[in-house]
């Protein structure tokens, strides 16, 4: 998420900027990733299901659901400490196979102060018929990045 062009609590950090940021990650261009929302305290992000993230039983990675997860709850924590962000810390609980055509991951920011925000994240897929089904959740802890992004 660092790198983003807008300021620290800049308006102009939008779902517009959000998609860009995440363009400039190499991995999430090769995930095919985007942002579909990104308000105050939230994001989406979603990733087309593909034969290449798939393990060997058919079900989506659980590292794909690891990257969805690491993302959407940096993006839901931008909304609160601004673009320039990094990851502390997340954990991660499958609840079960995830199999469909979409991986949908919503996050939220639950608390968040001046040196971190804490946020918890939905992973969920939306098959053919467009139902949605909760397949892992996740919560992490995101913090300002302080200085260069190369220290």
């Amino acid at each position: 998420m660092a790198g983003a062009d807008a300021g620290q609590g800049s308006t102009a950090f939008d779902l517009r900027a959000a998609q860009e940021a995440l363009d400039s990650q190499p991995f999430s261009r090769l995930m095919r990733a985007r942002v579909t929302a990104f308000d105050a305290g939230g994001a989406t992000l979603e990733i087309d299901i593909r034969e290449e993230l798939l393990q060997q039983h058919g079900f989506v990675h659980g590292g794909v659901l690891a990257y969805a997860a690491d993302n959407t709850l940096t993006f839901a924590a931008a909304t609160a400490l601004g673009p320039a962000v990094l990851t502390g810390g997340f954990s991660i609980q499958y609840l079960r196979p995830a199999r469909g055509r979409t991986l949908r991951a919503r996050a939220e920011v639950v608390q968040a102060g001046r040196r971190q925000a804490v946020c918890r994240c939905d992973l969920s897929v939306i098959d053919a018929e467009g139902a949605e089904r909760v397949c892992a959740v996740a919560q992490g802890t995101v913090m300002p990045l302080n200085g260069p992004a190369d220290r």
